[in-house]
């Protein structure tokens, strides 16, 4: 099986896990949604050994990836890679303490962060995580003009992709029955979303 790597997840891994730290539970199940090349996972499950991960992706070789990143870290609390797209119902697990998304929310169509917070209202327990990560638009316009430029290459790509707006994707959590999310500033002009679930 081949690992993949992405420059952005070694770049990020260490600013994310610090709010996760702060934010996860000691105990429990942690989804991540759209594992990518399974570097996160991996990085996250090594230093939060009291959790067990279970990463997910649509993507063939995305899993094969994720699944040779844990083999070769020899973790135990990190279960093989799901065939998981937001958007098909049924979610293939039942209940989570969290939800992780990363760098999903902008590299994909809307509708797919609809499933994803819709999925995430369902699945999670009371007072349970949902937490996103990436750049988005605050008040309708970018933190930063290597933001817009970004937006402007994923509309190029695809136009269904791009930056989203803050309010946007809070007031659709807020409406799931999420709180207002806890906002962390990242490195790169990215922002950190911690929501919880209220109901």
């Amino acid at each position: 099986m081949t690992q993949l790597s992405s420059p952005a997840a070694l770049r990020n891994r260490d600013p994310i896990l610090d709010v996760l730290r702060l934010h996860l539970p000691p105990k429990g199940l942690v989804v991540e949604m759209a594992s990518g090349s399974g570097e996160h996972v991996v990085h996250f499950a090594r230093h939060l050994p009291g959790l067990v991960f279970q990463p997910s992706d649509p993507d063939e070789d995305a899993r094969a990836s994720i699944d040779a990143w844990v083999e070769g870290a020899g973790l135990a609390n990190v279960k093989p890679a799901l065939d998981l797209d937001v958007t098909r119902r049924p979610w293939p697990f039942v209940n989570a303490a969290a939800i992780l998304c990363i760098n999903m929310v902008h590299i994909s169509p809307w509708p797919a962060t609809e499933a994803l917070i819709a999925g995430a209202a369902r699945h999670l327990a009371a007072n349970g995580v949902l937490y996103l990560y990436g750049p988005y638009k605050r008040g309708g316009i970018h933190t930063a003009p290597s933001n817009a430029a970004f937006d402007q290459s994923l509309r190029s790509r695809d136009p269904a992709w791009g930056v989203r707006d803050l309010e946007t994707v809070t007031s659709l959590a807020v409406s799931a029955g999420f709180t207002e999310p806890e906002i962390v500033p990242m490195p790169a002009n990215n922002l950190s979303l911690v929501f919880r679930h209220a109901l």
